[in-house]
């Protein structure tokens, strides 16, 4: 019989290592012992300050309070993401959380809507979206605390500054029994199996583990560096490769959503906070220079730069394997997609949630990390391909870069699922995935597939009953949108942050 794990040690802390702590420390029997190192002298990444809304299903699930959390972390909501100059230069979509419409007769809203399209009727798809209309205008309410209204069936999620969420989830590990350990990990020592036995430090101390968390960023000090273990280059398929982050004053109140603008050589962000603003540019070096792009960046941004401009590269990919041998590599460690769809955190807990489905005993199971392995791979592949979308349907051809775009390999299944898309509207969806159909056929329709017809199974409504919900749901959701609190009213009601001093 299998010794259980006695001590789990988490290398490195940042968002990835105290949410793996958080986590565990709230699920697993206080018999396995968590224990994290961290070192003050390396720094966070922080580019990724924005989440989808299954976090906030996690943070319930660990019992913190939303408003407290909001608050702590600087926190703002997020309805969707605003894309601008993807598809052609001067248009725009939106990609809401949570449906657009309602189903009629059982059937989807989007056949209905694309059986209007048949019948003349040209509103845009996204007029029916309760996240999109709230984000248009800047307003806010929680969805569950309006239900039986227009935007009950909106979802949304956070804006957080990653490096307060970090100090969040270290006060609620250590609460909870997680052991912190400030050093520089100096050497990874292994046994005659390859496991890793434990971490020595640079003062000689030494942290023994049955079962290790590399959380050590790009580094991967655990799972490359003494594993081994090797890497699958997605970098054809996405050519960025380095982003540029800095820090701006807020000069407006935030807006409830992610702004995500095209540019010539990549593409920029900006997410508002309460105080003050996260702004990138992700661009691909070979075709734009680290100072041509923070030139870039710096003359686009709203508001006083607060912080200087941060160069991080990045290869696009996966670990061929993510969990080796006694070894789980979580955040930047295990892999990377360019944050145009927010999902860095997301995979973060997703990997604990697997954790914690095929937790294993001291001699790690192989056939559980293989599960692991595969359904983490799943996540990761259907990310990459979500993101793909977004650039291999572009019409963009006025730079070097876009003109690359349009000649970078995709997948044959996301070729497959463009061109079943484009026959019917109809979608090949997998087991558990983030994006479910509103959100392929929101980036569908903004990058311009038309599918060529609708599923005669919404034939059997009336025209004239289909035409009647239509015109209500297009007269009653701005109506009620038009009665609710702005997005900053709302936070400075329910959730403000305190005051941040910035560097004069």
């Amino acid at each position: 019989m299998t010794q259980p794990v006695k001590s789990l040690v988490i290398a490195g802390g940042g968002t990835a290592g105290w949410m793996c702590a958080a986590i565990l420390s709230h699920y697993l029997p206080k018999t396995i012992r968590v224990q994290l190192i961290e070192s003050e002298q390396i720094g966070t990444i922080g580019v990724g300050e924005s989440t989808v809304p299954p976090f906030l299903e996690l943070i319930r699930r660990l019992g913190i309070d939303e408003q407290e959390f909001v608050r702590e972390t600087q926190g703002s909501f997020k309805l969707g993401i605003r894309f601008k100059n993807w598809r052609r230069k001067g248009e725009e979509y939106y990609h809401p959380f949570g449906h657009i419409g309602g189903h009629i007769d059982g059937q989807d809203f989007y056949q209905h809507w694309l059986r209007a399209r048949d019948l003349g009727d040209d509103t845009p798809l996204q007029i029916y979206a309760p996240a999109t209309e709230m984000a248009r205008h800047h307003k806010f309410m929680l969805p569950f605390k309006a239900p039986r209204t227009p935007i009950a069936s909106a979802s949304f999620a956070l804006h957080v500054d990653a490096s307060l969420v970090a100090k969040y989830l270290r006060r609620f590990a250590e609460a909870r029994g997680v052991t912190r350990h400030e050093g520089m990990i100096g050497k990874v020592d292994q046994d005659a199996r390859g496991f890793i036995s434990a971490l020595e430090l640079t003062d000689g101390r030494r942290i023994d583990g049955d079962l290790f968390l590399d959380c050590t960023g790009f580094r991967a000090l655990l799972i490359e560096k003494a594993l081994g273990v090797g890497y699958i280059d997605w970098s054809q398929e996405l050519l960025c490769d380095r982003a540029i982050a800095v820090q701006t004053e807020n000069i407006n109140d935030p807006h409830p959503y992610t702004y995500a603008e095209a540019q010539g050589s990549g593409w920029r962000w900006r997410i508002p906070l309460q105080h003050r603003a996260g702004n990138g540019y992700v661009y691909s070096s070979r075709h734009i220079s680290d100072e041509e792009a923070i030139q870039t960046l710096l003359s686009q941004v709203e508001g006083r730069p607060v912080t200087k401009p941060m160069v991080v590269p990045f290869k696009t990919g996966m670990r061929t394997e993510i969990w080796a041998k006694n070894c789980v590599s979580v955040g930047l460690a295990s892999g990377f997609i360019e944050p145009l769809e927010s999902t860095a955190i997301h995979l973060i807990y997703r990997s604990m949630d697997f954790l914690l489905r095929y937790f294993p005993g001291a001699d790690c199971d192989p056939n559980l990390s293989r599960e692991f392995n595969l359904r983490m791979g799943s996540d990761y592949t259907e990310i990459k391909d979500f993101v793909v979308l977004h650039y291999c349907l572009t019409q963009r051809d006025d730079t070097p870069f876009w003109r690359d775009v349009q000649a970078a390999p995709v997948t044959q299944s996301l070729r497959e699922k463009i061109a079943l898309f484009a026959e019917n509207g109809a979608l090949r969806e997998g087991v558990d995935e983030l994006f479910r159909a509103p959100s392929w056929q929101s980036v569908m329709d903004g990058m311009g597939v038309k599918p060529r017809r609708h599923n005669p199974l919404v034939d059997r409504v009336p025209e004239a009953d289909l035409r009647a919900t239509l015109a209500a749901v297009r007269q009653q959701l701005p109506a009620f949108v038009a009665t609710l609190p702005s997005h900053g009213e709302f936070l400075r009601t329910h959730c403000p942050a305190a005051e941040v001093k910035v560097p004069a």
